[in-house]
């Protein structure tokens, strides 16, 4: 398939720049996966979507202030976006990271970002770049949790002072956010609010965690115009052995595993088998979903609305069905749904 059969049109003003003020209050577009019917409710509609049986899948990672601001010693202005540990001690690690300049930093250049913290250009491959940090207190690392702000995506924008920043702190990650390591939200989970969690368990809904870092394979635009030529960047995943196992219960009870989110669909995806079971494990998905797919583990999913052209769109045109979910899409638009992270949400699959 082509690049372009993943595009639609979306005015400016129908990108969220803020969240609203209580999660569950966004709106939830429900797309019945056999008949594409759809249905417009609320986020706090969710348990009338499920039923008694169902297991619900969250991620748990926690989102990392990973958006460094700094100047290269020749006074130019670059952010930097840190991203995995490539080696390196504890009072020099090497780390890969997304560079934002004016011009392209050359090898040797270094940036100061304040805090104490710095960094040595090392080198460039493809998009990302490897530097050395380093710092005055001889721990980097703490010194760029220190300096580092929300990895906000660039479509939400916040000037300096910008008040709203204090809200992302909190917001930008969902409520059960575990396990630092994320560089953006797994946004699906950022509409949950802890007493909605406990209503879907009092329906008899079940729930289970897989952790997978949101990285550059979830976010980084796809630049082949043949799909099938994208290549995923690896993230890091862990899909726990009592998730697996609750995984196996829901199928011999009937219910169904609905994921939250594109990246629990990859890491579940991603370890299944013929059967609809999965393999505990961890280690790094780099699937890329896209129309084609046969899907093993997944039986419904709560999703966002997706960039045009992006692989999330992709994987959830591959659940959904192309056709249905562009024709769903154009109907959010003339609805006046919000877009993106801090929009509202979709439900795909079938309901009870």
């Amino acid at each position: 398939m082509r690049l372009p059969d993943f595009d639609y049109e979306l005015p400016e003003g129908r990108i969220a720049q803020e969240p609203l003020p209580r999660r569950d209050a966004s709106r939830l577009l429900a797309l019945d996966r056999a008949t594409g019917a759809l249905a417009h409710l609320r986020f706090s509609d969710l348990p009338r979507l499920l039923r008694a049986g169902d297991l619900l899948v969250l991620n748990d990672t926690r989102v990392v202030p990973a958006r460094l601001r700094g100047k290269k010693e020749t006074g130019g202005a670059v952010e930097a976006l840190l991203l995995e540990r490539e080696g390196g001690g504890r009072e020099a690690p090497v780390h890969r990271c997304l560079l934002d300049a004016s011009k392209p930093p050359r090898p040797g250049v270094r940036i100061d970002f304040g805090h104490g913290l710095r960094a040595e250009v090392l080198s460039r491959s493809g998009e990302g770049w490897s530097v050395r940090l380093t710092s005055e207190d001889g721990d980097p690392e703490a010194a760029a949790l220190r300096a580092g702000a929300v990895p906000l995506p660039p479509y939400i924008r916040r000037a300096p002072g910008d008040p709203r920043s204090t809200l992302d702190v909190e917001r930008y990650q969902t409520v059960y956010a575990a396990k630092p390591g994320a560089v953006a939200a797994p946004t699906a989970g950022l509409h949950f609010t802890a007493d909605l969690l406990d209503r879907l368990r009092g329906l008899g809904v079940e729930t289970a965690r897989v952790t997978l870092h949101v990285g550059p394979g979830t976010f980084l635009p796809v630049r082949s115009e043949r799909i099938e030529d994208h290549r995923m960047h690896a993230e890091a995943f862990d899909l726990p052995g009592e998730t697996a196992e609750a995984i196996g219960r829901a199928r011999r009870r009937g219910g169904r595993v609905v994921a939250v989110g594109t990246t629990v669909v990859r890491t579940l995806e991603g370890r299944a088998s013929g059967d609809g079971s999965v393999a505990a494990g961890s280690g790094s998905c780099d699937l890329f979903i896209r129309p084609g797919h046969a899907f093993r583990a997944v039986d419904a999913m709560v999703t966002n609305f997706h960039l045009p052209r992006s692989t999330l769109l992709m994987l959830v045109c591959a659940f959904g069905g192309r056709e249905r979910i562009l024709a769903a899409y154009a109907e959010a638009v003339r609805e006046g749904y919000r877009f993106y992270s801090y929009g509202d949400a979709m439900f795909v699959g079938w309901t009870p």
